[in-house]
This record gives structure tokens, sequence and C-alpha cells, in this order.
């Protein structure tokens, strides 16, 4: 019986065919044809392996494209200080914050921020602006920064987003605020236009009666002679700082009754009327240094909430002991923190202590030498 099964085994040993290595190539090569001028020697029928085929991998998110050399991260796009001429294509739609500054764009396109819906910010300064087209901002619901100073626009953009609290348009070449021109902008709380070639005349009345939220007004280097008419009431501070105006008048303040600091320095200001200051009661802080005045603005004295008063490279000759503080203390609820006085005719030597006895400290005053030019 053993030597019947080794005879068996060796037969089957006799027509085994001879081993062979296989790799991962004869399994992809498997169902190609051989190479060669005609076919190969056929072998024995056997049955092929199964081959795992591996599944397709499934196409992840899109990468946003950004343009060509901006930089993008975190929903901000920078391509500023580039040489643009044109507003980049293709700025990715989740951009909350786009810079553009410091380029040559001349023109803002119809279609330049089209879906655009989640822009908050946008930064255009210090380009060629002269255009923007009227429907360029329709796609900005969101928007609320608008940065549009150190350009060569010559009015107000149109419809600017309703959602805007911030617009900076100084330094441009803008002569003309309509009474559109901030039309149902009732969310803007800071609004910059200095540096404009703006006059009273430019201004049309009720221009700025939509802004029923704006705190910040600055329209400083201008050639304003007086103070526009009818600013809103929410005001906290008015800049009007190198102009050319000439006289303060109780009219000009009438309802500034939030006002915390007024800027009117480097103007002409020769008069003050009685009662001006008393439309500001929540006054604090008065720039009235390098104007014309002749003597201390009245009414200060029964102010009750102011604290620092700028008067110095004025024409002052002479400060009486009731100019800055009422008889009693009761009136007053806050003390000076800072008076200047310096750069006045007024001959400080002749100014009586008591003058300044609703001064917190004595180092606020400043006096010192005039000097004639």
């Amino acid at each position: 019986m053993k030597s019947a099964c080794l005879s068996l085994l060796l037969v089957s040993v006799c027509w085994a065919l001879p081993f062979r290595q296989s790799g991962f190539m004869d399994f992809v090569m498997e169902d190609e044809p051989a190479s060669g001028d005609g076919p190969g020697p056929e072998l024995p029928t056997t049955r092929k392996p199964h081959v795992e085929r591996l599944p397709m991998m499934p196409e992840g998110p899109e990468v946003p494209f950004c343009p060509f050399r901006c930089q993008c991260h975190l929903r901000v796009a920078q391509c500023s200080d580039l040489g643009l001429k044109t507003v980049p294509e293709k700025i990715p739609l989740d951009t909350t914050l786009l810079d553009l500054q410091n380029n040559k764009i001349t023109e803002i396109k119809e279609n330049d921020f089209k879906g655009l819906k989640g822009l908050q910010t946008l930064i255009l300064v210090n380009n060629k602006i002269t255009i923007i087209h009227a429907k360029a901002f329709s796609s900005l619901i969101n928007l609320e920064r608008l940065y549009l100073s150190k350009n060569l626009l010559k009015e107000v953009p149109a419809n600017i987003p309703k959602s805007l609290q911030e617009l900076r348009i100084h330094e441009n070449q803008i002569n003309k605020i309509k009474k559109s021109s901030f039309a149902g902008m009732a969310n803007v709380i800071v609004m910059e236009l200095g540096s404009n070639p703006l006059s009273s005349s430019g201004v049309d009345n009720g221009a700025f009666a939509d802004l029923k939220r704006v705190s910040y007004i600055r329209i400083a280097d201008t050639n304003l002679t007086s103070i526009p008419k009818g600013l809103p009431s929410s005001l906290f501070e008015l800049h009007l700082d190198g102009n050319k105006i000439t006289k303060v008048t109780a009219d000009s303040l009438k309802g500034l009754k939030n006002l915390s600091k007024l800027g009117l320095s480097h103007n002409e200001i020769s008069v003050v009327e009685n009662g001006s200051l008393a439309n500001v009661p929540h006054l604090r802080e008065l720039h009235l240094e390098n104007n014309a005045l002749t003597a201390v603005p009245a009414g200060l004295a029964d102010h009750k909430y102011i604290q620092v008063i700028y008067l110095h490279s004025n024409k002052i000759a002479a400060v009486g002991t009731e100019d800055f503080c009422p008889p009693g203390y009761n009136t007053k609820k806050a003390m000076y923190s800072g008076i200047s006085l310096f750069s006045n005719p007024v001959p400080y030597w002749e100014v009586l202590p008591i003058t300044f006895r609703c001064v917190f400290d004595r180092s606020a005053i400043q006096l010192g030498n005039y000097r004639k030019k």
C-alpha cells in the first residue's frame, strides 16, 4: 500500500509545471497579449486569482480660487501693493475682507464684486479711481466698512449698501454733498470726508439727515466757511479743523445735545456767539486754537461738563476771573483738566489765580509768552 501511494506522488510531481514567482505587474499585465510575432505556447488552463480593484476616491470639496499674486486665508483676500489696474476676477465668494489698497485701479465696474454677499470690509485706499458703477455695490448686502480714501472721486458713490457702518472717503476731489448722497444710510456710525475741495455752498441742507446713528463726522481741511446745518443729534464727535470758518453761531450748534468733542482749530474764527455753547450741554472738549479770537468764548463759566479747552495761538488780550469758572462750585459738574492760553497777547502775570478756581490741577493750565509774527 505504501509503495502504491509513493508511486502516485512521484507521477504527479513529474507532470507539474515549474514554479514561477508572481508579482504585482503579473496581475496588471495578465489580460494583455504576449509580445512577439505570434502567439506563445499554450499553457494549461488555470483559474486566475481574484484581483481586488481599489474604489475611485470621492472628490473632495473644491479649493477656493485665489486671484493670481493675491493671498487668501481665513476669508481674507489680500491683494494690496500689486500694481493692479482692475479688480481681480474669481475672488473667493466666502471673503469677508478684501484689501485692494495701494494699486492703480481706475474704475470699479458693475460686476467686480458680484456674488460677494458675505463681504464686510472693502479697502480701496490709494488707487486712481474716478468712476464707480451705480450697481457696483449691489451684491454687498452685508458690507460694514468701505474705505475709498486717496482716490480721484468727484462725488459720493451712488447706492452705497444700507448695511454700512463706516465710510472713509477723504482725500478725493469731491466738491458736492447732495441731499441724496447718504439716503437710507441709517446704520452709519463713522463718516470721514476731510481733505476734499468742499465749500459750504456745496453741502446741501439736510445732506446728513438720514444718518440717524452717526457718532463721528470729520470734514477737516476743506473750504467750509461755516458749520454745516442740520447735523444729526446723535453726533458724539465733530471735527471741522483746518477750514475757513469765521464764526460760530448758536444756530449752527442747535440740536447737538449729545456732542462731547468739537474740533474747530486752524480756522478763521473771530466770534463765538452768546448762547452757542448752551446748545451743546454735554460738551467736554473744545478745540479753538489757531484762530482769530480776541476774547475767551462766552458761556464757559455756565457750562457744567466742559473739562478741556484749547485757546492757544489766538489774539486774546485779557482773561477775566469769571471767564472759565462760575462764582460758586455747585453748578460745575466736572473740573477742568486742561486749559491752554499760550501764544496769546494776554500778559500771563496779570491773570489772577482765582480765575482757575475750578481747575483740577494747576499743572493743567498752560500759559506762555506771546510772539508777534
